[in-house]
């Protein structure tokens, strides 16, 4: 771990961002759906992830739907996040992994964008949705997750991955916020002024 990383914890049971989007309309954890155990021949979930702030010079910020098997269940607009791959995996190698398995946009090191992703040195702990715990190994319930930023020009072609999302938007970075289902993704898309680099 890093020193000086500042890890925020978030309630044990999570619930839509308190706003005046249509995310107000939840649920009790206990109605979500829950998905079939996983093959036991897949490994678990590391309970480590990232979450990637993509946005633009003027604080334009990229969401992208997650594609959703239920079609009665409501829209669950995001950031890009995904979970490392193993434990000594670097937090960077995640996060630009992540943004181009997701997006198709590349800031692996030595693109063009490799430089423009920035870590946050902020750490969100929170409760694992009871709906994705079948996900993890038996036991864990909270996962951390580390917060990245990536500037890109304003127009980035993006190419979302049809399994995983299925439509993307570009919204201040207010308005994301307010969009938002997960609270962890709202807090820190309110946070992009303070790591956002005036006029790059």
């Amino acid at each position: 771990m890093c020193s000086g990383v500042h890890k925020q914890y978030f309630g044990t049971v999570l619930k839509p961002y308190v706003s005046q989007s249509a995310y107000q309309r939840d649920m009790p954890a206990a109605q979500w759906p829950m998905a079939s155990n996983p093959s036991p021949l897949l490994p678990f979930k590391i309970p480590q992830s990232v979450l990637v702030v993509i946005h633009t010079p003027a604080l334009d910020v990229l969401l992208i739907r997650r594609t959703e098997s239920d079609p009665q269940a409501i829209d669950f607009w995001q950031s890009v996040t995904g979970s490392r791959d193993a434990h000594d995996e670097a937090w960077a190698d995640t996060a630009a992994r992540e943004v181009w398995e997701e997006t198709g946009i590349d800031c692996r090191p030595g693109s063009a964008l490799g430089a423009h992703l920035q870590d946050w040195q902020l750490e969100n702990v929170y409760s694992i949705y009871p709906r994705w715990l079948h996900r993890y190994a038996p036991g864990v319930t909270f996962n951390t997750e580390r917060l990245f930023g990536l500037q890109v020009p304003a127009g980035t072609p993006v190419q979302l991955n049809p399994r995983e999302h299925t439509h993307f938007q570009w919204l201040p970075y207010r308005q994301a916020a307010e969009l938002c289902f997960s609270p962890s993704n709202a807090e820190a898309l309110s946070l992009l002024p303070r790591f956002a680099s005036p006029g790059a």
